[in-house]
């Protein structure tokens, strides 16, 4: 299979760096221009990586753009996306694609109608650590899940970010902000959700920024900060998953699967890369099997990182005529499990599951190869 598909960026914030130095890692895609609500925001980021710097209405309308990535704050959205999509384009969003389910349908249904794709962050699960829990968990080697546990717990992101205001009102939140990753790992590792329960809170009214250049700004948190939830997945399985803005420390691991034959520990699903480690029986035990994954390789320090190998799998995809993994059924299950969180945190009631999606295929290290460059 041959081709690449142009590929328009709108949003030049925080992520759009990464996406603009990884692509060039990757077949099928090639970037053509960026566009930003604040123009001199754009023309920075095309002067930094050599791309077209248009106008928003001016890409969207742009005939050789052929993909649309959304990374612009989670409130807009819906709306870029709709317009992307009504303009004939396929669309890849950053993370949540949309802040409810009846806003993720709409999107679905113009695409539906126009024969175009959606595709949506994270992209994460399709990492070499990723991957290889989902060989372990396929093969069976610690037995049928049955319960676990996830955390991602830290003080916030008024300490780092220079405009973090988006993180605290509604759209923003440990849960639509964090929950992605985990929520899609889990979907990819354990398959669909069918209800979930939660507690909620927030442990303050207001937050200070001491990030430069609004240090002492205060915000007003809008969302909840720190929510636990249970989820329990088709498969039978339980998994305790906590989330929060308001822990300086804490002591637990990322994620951890338990099963009839041992547990897994899977690395931080914000990341592509990361050490597995599995128990037979109450021992732990080294992994053996031979595992060079490309999508697991350290290349930003001790890092990997392949941000944008979702979009080249969905543009691979796209050209080839197949599915691709990190899917509109799988954003939108994703969007339903997150709201449902938080709804039942407002309400203290369990939460049945509207959405449906299949488990995204895995993705072995030598098909992972032909995604790079």
């Amino acid at each position: 299979m041959g081709g690449e598909l142009n590929v328009g960026i709108i949003g030049c914030g925080n992520i759009s760096a990464a996406y603009m130095s990884l692509a060039p890692l990757f077949r099928y895609i090639r970037l053509r221009a960026c566009a930003d609500i604040i123009p001199e925001t754009a023309k920075t980021r095309a002067g930094e990586f050599g791309l077209k710097a248009l106008s928003v209405d001016d890409l969207v309308a742009d005939d050789g753009i052929d993909i649309v990535v959304n990374l612009t704050v989670p409130d807009a959205h819906f709306e870029v996306s709709r317009r992307a999509l009504e303009a004939g384009k396929h669309l890849y969003s950053e993370k949540p694609f949309a802040l409810s389910v009846v806003e993720g349908r709409e999107l679905g249904r113009i695409a539906d109608e126009s024969g175009l794709r959606i595709g949506s962050a994270p992209d994460t699960f399709l990492g070499g650590s990723h991957q290889l829990a989902r060989a372990l968990l396929d093969s069976g080697a610690v037995g049928e899940i049955k319960s676990g546990t996830c955390f991602v717990q830290g003080p916030g992101m008024e300490m780092w970010h220079p405009n973090p205001d988006f993180f605290f009102k509604p759209g923003g939140g440990p849960i639509l902000d964090l929950g992605p990753y985990f929520i899609s790992n889990l979907v990819h590792l354990l398959g669909p959700i069918r209800r979930v329960g939660a507690m909620s809170s927030s442990a303050a009214e207001y937050r200070t920024i001491t990030s430069e250049p609004r240090y002492g700004e205060r915000i007003k948190v809008e969302t909840p900060t720190t929510v636990h939830a249970l989820m329990e997945f088709h498969s039978g399985a339980q998994i305790v998953y906590c989330a929060s803005w308001d822990v300086w420390k804490h002591g637990h691991s990322d994620m951890e699967l338990y099963g009839g034959k041992g547990t897994l520990h899977v690395p931080d699903p914000n990341f592509f890369g990361g050490e597995v480690r599995m128990s037979e029986g109450s021992t732990y035990t080294n992994i053996a099997r031979s595992w060079e994954h490309p999508l697991g390789r350290s290349n930003r320090g001790e890092r990997a990182n392949y941000r944008a190998a979702g979009l080249a799998e969905m543009a691979a995809a796209i050209l080839a005529g197949t599915p691709h993994r990190c899917s509109y059924a799988l954003a939108l299950h994703t969007v339903d499990v997150m709201t449902s969180i938080l709804a039942s945190g407002e309400n203290g009631r369990f939460v049945d599951i509207t959405t449906e999606c299949e488990r995204p295929p895995p993705l072995g290290p030598e098909e992972a190869k032909t995604l790079l460059a």
